[in-house]
Parts: C-alpha cells; structure tokens; sequence
C-alpha cells in the first residue's frame, strides 16, 4: 500500500517538474535548480560559517552545491525522469520512508548564501519533501558570506545578518535596505530586543497565514517579498489584526491596500505631478465609461490645531475660506480639529466620513498615517494629506515649489545686500528645503557673484539672528510667509537697519485657496480619475509651483524700482517656464560639478536634493544634531528619512 502510494506521488511530482520547466523555458528562465558553484568565484566571498543544524524554510532551497544530476529537477526540485529510472526508484524509496512510521530522518547538508540554500547532499528529501509542501526541511548548513558591497541585495543580507542574531528566521526576507529594522520597530520591539521562541513562533504563525492571503491575490507573480507586503500591512493594520480575522477578511483587508503592495514593485513608486491637469481625459473608452461627475461635493478639513494658535492651520483654513467664496453651493465644508495635536485622527477622520465627507484635505504630514487607515476602509473617499514623497496610492499628498519663490527673494537680497553676505533661516532638512536655499543662493549670485550665503537651521540650538548680528550681516531670509494677508515683518527676506529696525523686502507664500480650487474643478471635470497610464499604479504627489498660482512672491514698497522690476521680471519668466533657477553652471560644497550649465534637472531630483551650492557656508545638520521638538517632522519627510533608526512603535513609512 505504501509503495503504490508512493508511486502515484511520484507521478504526481514528475507532472509538476515537467510543467514548471516548460513554463520556466517559456518565460526565459533557468528550468534547473541554480548551481551554487556556477554563481560564486571567491571574489564574491568573506568567509563562511558552520550554523549547525537549522530548520531550512523549504521554499527557500533553490539550488545545488554543485552540477550534479541537476538536470534530474526541475527548477522547483520536481523530478523529471521517468518512473523506470534509477533515480524514479530512490525517490520512491525515499517517499515509502517519509509516509512510514520513521519517516525522513537523516538532515541534508547545504549551504546558504544570501539567504537561499544550495543542496550538497539529500536533492532527492528535498524533492520528496516539497512534493508533499513540507514547509521547513532540517538541515546542517554552512553560510557563506559575502563580499561587503554598496549592492543593495548585499546591504540587505549584512541587515539581515544583525536580524537574524535576533530572531533567528529565516523566512523573513526584504529587497530594500532598512526594512528588518522597520519590521522590529512594527512589531514593537526595541532595536536589539531577542526574540523569544514564543514571539517567534506567534510570528511565524500569522506571517504564514498572511502570505497565503498575498499569494491568493497573487503577490509571486511580483518582485516583492512577503515580508515586503507585510511591512505595507503594518502602515495601516497591527499584526495583532491577523490573528483576529478570517482567511476570507484578510484577503478582503490585505486587497484594500494591494495598490501599495504593487506599487513596491515599481522602480519609481511616486508619480511628481508639477502642474494641474486643466482638462480630463477625453479618449473614446473614458467618454463612455469614465468616471461619475458629481455635481456637488462634501469636503472636510482636518487640523491638527486650531487655526486661532497656528499660523499654518491658519493659511490652510484662508484656502478653505477662498475654496467656499469661489464655489459656492458647489460644496458643503466642514473643518475638524484634534482635541491635542498628537491625539489619534482616525476617529476625527471617520465621523467626517460618516458625516458625508466625499474629499479630505488633512493639512499637516503627520496625518498621514490616519489617512491611509481611513483610506484602506473607505476607498471611495478621496484624501489627500498635506506633505511630500509619500508611495501610497490610496491618498495623495500636495506641497508647493517654494524653491522658485526663494530664487527670487534670493535675487532681491542679491541686490540689497551692501556687504558680501547674506543670513538664511532654513527651517528643517526636509524634501525641498535644499533646493530652496540653493535656489535662494544662485539668485543671490546672479546679481551678486560675490555673495556667500550664511546658513543656520531653525531646527538646532542658538539664535540665528544673534549670530548674524554679530557678524554685521543686514540682510536676512527668515521663514516664508504662512498667510499673504499677514504682517510680514518677521518673516521672510528682510533688512536690518543700523539702528535696529527691520525693513521688510518679500517672502514667498502660500496661496491653499487656489490648490482647493483646482483639485476640486479637477474633480468635478472628471480629470481626479484621468491621470496618464503611466501613473495609474503609482503614488500620486501634486508639486505646485508659481504656474498654478499656489506660491507667490509678495514685495515691499520699500524695494527701489529697479530691484521690484527684476523681480517682476523673475517671477513672469518662472511662471511662464522660460527661467529654471537651477538652469546653470553649478558646483556643490564639496566641489562636484553638478550642473555643466546644458542641463535641467528632473522634479524628482530637486525635491530629493541633499547638497548645497558651493557658495552657501553651513552644513545640512544630521538628525542627531536636531532639537528634539524637530526630529519627527524630520523622521516623516527628511531628506534622509530612509537613513533614520526606526523608533519602536512609530508609523512604518
């Protein structure tokens, strides 16, 4: 009765090799198990390290030590030889051994390298046991470790290492750097907290449940790994959720945020849009299945303070104010506020939704992980969240080019400035804010060539005004305007008389009104749903600049009329696209030339930029030199987010 069983298992399986190699030759893969040998040379290798005997995750074997009788498997180690063979025989020995009483005892012995495991004796328990889809086979295994590399899968498997000392899985594996460090900080656990056996098989449990919910939705078909998808889970759901739903439910939760899971998969995750789309799409399929155009729209406002004790609430809610006058009985606005600033904005979030809302304007980053809560449950809402950079599909988030704005009082101060010197105020090292100040330093030059632009951060320790005093600099850029209407004296670029007092020059600042305005028209023409195919599946953040009117330059009468007249020059140039402030000879800090002056350089590298022009005098100043009050803003937006050590319980990004 065994043997007979055995047999058919082998059938069974040889049907599952021969199908898989066919598929692998149809898709132009390897249709073998990978040679180890074949892979390395000893350039590639640091050393090795005997683990002992390990329970190897059997999905994870991939391959041989070396060639072998490899072309008696398939890639997936199904056998391909007929039943009369030799080597149909052995397995079917095997297999009667594994549905016995004693079953397959003896470990194999292999090697790993990064992170997938080689067989150099026991192919055939190997085979026997993934036909049957054992889930770990033991093993004694040797690992070999690479050469250090900037590779990325290199700086993965060095991540991996420290985890692994940790929590000893290795089921768990990730493609981008960072990411074993985000999965402690997910779950809880400190930075070098060792896992339990306890903690590690309740973890094991609910991550095997998940991937059989990301397989069902056919997460092997993509280049992202399970832990991946689990990372993407915990933006918006605890681990502690997949214990407390069904198989159906999780699928169901786990689809409601699939667009974020597929998007990973996307070299450029995030799609810049620069300008506002003016017109939907009018192709054939949209004008007979396009989206509904509603005619009226419910739309909620959410701030983290009241706009009576914030500046910036307060702008957003002039844009609101503006947003109403314009559209009239077009829309239904309604505004919430947090009870506290850092209090849970689900719940102010879901009563909107219950209350109606149709659009979101959540208008501080920080609200972003409420969004994509509320966004995962209520995907017919549509939300957008005050920030930048963010690779999530299910929201969209919006700032403005303030950087075109800095050129120009950059300019202005050029002009002013009776010394070689100018003072800048930046405010965090956060996506946009170098460019700003490198913009703001080649208007400075492109009246001045002499000029050196002083830089200090809002952000650290000491008082920038004092120390600009002491250097008898007169001329300073200060934080741009919040609200267009405000007395602006301490605020952005301004100069310091001798006897103390300050005479105003310009500041950028924002206009929300005329952000709202064309994301709701856009909304109402159709054009929400009409983005060009080539962002459908990636993260929408709109990018304004002085073109759609949501930044501005407002000047001072006391400007003389030819430095006004240069502006206004500016400004007309930036709007109509004929100006690029970084279109020119540049040079960094450190020397590189960065612009030979032919180039211009693509949204996505002026919002990521992380140097300064050779002229500024200052550094971009590191997370630990942050007062502790900026850190988190940084944490969400910083120019160098990725590089930061995830805090135990912070929002996965």
């Amino acid at each position: 009765m065994g043997r007979q069983e055995a047999v058919e298992q082998y059938s069974k399986a040889l049907k599952s090799g021969q199908r898989n190699r066919k598929d692998c030759v149809l898709r132009g893969r390897y249709p073998y198990p990978q040679v180890l040998d074949d892979i390395l040379d000893d350039s590639m290798v640091a050393g090795q390290m005997e683990m002992g005997l390990v329970e190897i995750p059997s999905e994870q074997i991939v391959g041989t030590k070396a060639q072998g009788r490899k072309s008696a498997f398939a890639a997936n180690f199904m056998p391909l030889l007929s039943t009369e063979t030799e080597f149909a025989q052995k397995w079917i020995t095997l297999c009667m051994a594994h549905l016995g009483s004693e079953g397959i005892r003896d470990p194999i012995r292999c090697y790993e390298y990064l992170g997938r495991f080689y067989v150099q004796e026991g192919n055939k328990r190997v085979s026997v046991l993934k036909s049957y889809d054992a889930p770990t086979i033991p093993g004694y295994v040797i690992r070999i470790i690479p050469a250090y590399s900037q590779d990325p899968a290199i700086q993965v498997y060095y991540e991996f290492l420290q985890f692994y000392q940790l929590s000893r899985l290795y089921q768990v594996y990730f493609n981008q750097p960072g990411s074993f460090a985000k999965l402690q900080a997910a779950l809880g656990y400190e930075p070098d907290h060792v896992w339990t056996d306890t903690e590690r098989q309740r973890f094991l449990s609910g991550f095997t449940y998940f991937k059989a919910a990301f397989r069902k939705l056919g997460g092997d078909q993509l280049r992202v790994t399970p832990a991946g998808a689990l990372l993407v889970w915990l933006r918006v759901y605890t681990f502690d959720d997949l214990k407390n739903l069904t198989e159906q439910e999780l699928v169901k939760k786990l689809s409601a945020i699939w667009s974020d899971v597929k998007v990973l998969d996307s070299p450029a995750p995030i799609a810049v849009s620069t300008v506002p789309k003016e017109e939907p799409d009018k192709s054939l399929l949209t004008r007979i299945f396009g989206s509904a155009r509603p005619n009226h729209l419910n739309v909620a406002f959410i701030y983290d303070r009241s706009p009576a004790d914030s500046t910036w609430a307060a702008s957003h809610d002039l844009g609101r104010q503006y947003l109403e006058k314009v559209m009239g009985d077009k829309v239904s606005v309604q505004v919430y506020v947090l009870p506290t600033p850092n209090s849970d904005a689900v719940p102010i979030m879901e009563e909107a939704v219950a209350q109606g809302a149709q659009v979101i304007f959540a208008t501080t980053p920080p609200l972003i992980t409420a969004c994509r809560k509320v966004a995962a449950k209520h995907p017919e809402v549509r939300i957008l969240d005050c920030s930048i950079s963010m690779p999530y599909t299910g929201i969209r988030t919006y700032y403005s080019r303030v950087y075109e704005g800095k050129f120009i009082t950059g300019a202005i101060a050029g002009a002013m400035a009776r010394e070689d010197r100018i003072g800048y105020v930046a405010s965090y090292p956060i996506l946009g804010v170098p460019a700003s100040i490198n913009a703001f330093a080649l208007g400075a030059r492109l009246v001045n060539p002499r000029i050196r632009v002083q830089l200090h951060w809002s952000c650290t320790p000491g008082n920038a005004l004092d120390v600009f005093t002491r250097k008898g600099i007169s001329i300073i850029s200060n934080r741009d305007t919040p609200d267009p209407n405000l007395a602006y004296q301490q605020w952005g670029t301004y100069q310091v008389q001798p006897d103390g007092t300050i005479t105003s020059l310009a500041s950028p600042y924002w206009d929300w009104g005329k952000f709202y305005e064309k994301v709701i028209n856009s909304i109402f023409r159709g054009g929400w749903d009409t983005l060009e195919e080539k962002e459908t599946d990636k993260a929408v953040n709109y990018w304004w600049g002085m073109s759609s009117g949501v930044i501005d330059v407002r000047l001072s009468d006391a400007l003389p009329d030819g430095v006004q007249h240069l502006a206004k020059i500016l400004r007309k140039g930036i709007i109509e696209g004929s100006i690029d402030p970084f279109a020119r000879r540049i040079c960094s800090q450190d020397g590189t030339l960065r612009n030979n002056g032919s180039q211009w350089f693509p949204p996505e590298e002026i919002l990521h930029m992380d140097w300064l022009c050779d002229c500024v005098d200052g550094t971009i100043p590191t997370y630990e030199q942050l007062l502790p009050m900026s850190q988190p803003m940084v944490r969400l937006l910083g120019i160098y987010r990725e590089a930061i050590p995830p805090e135990k319980g912070a929002a996965v990004l």
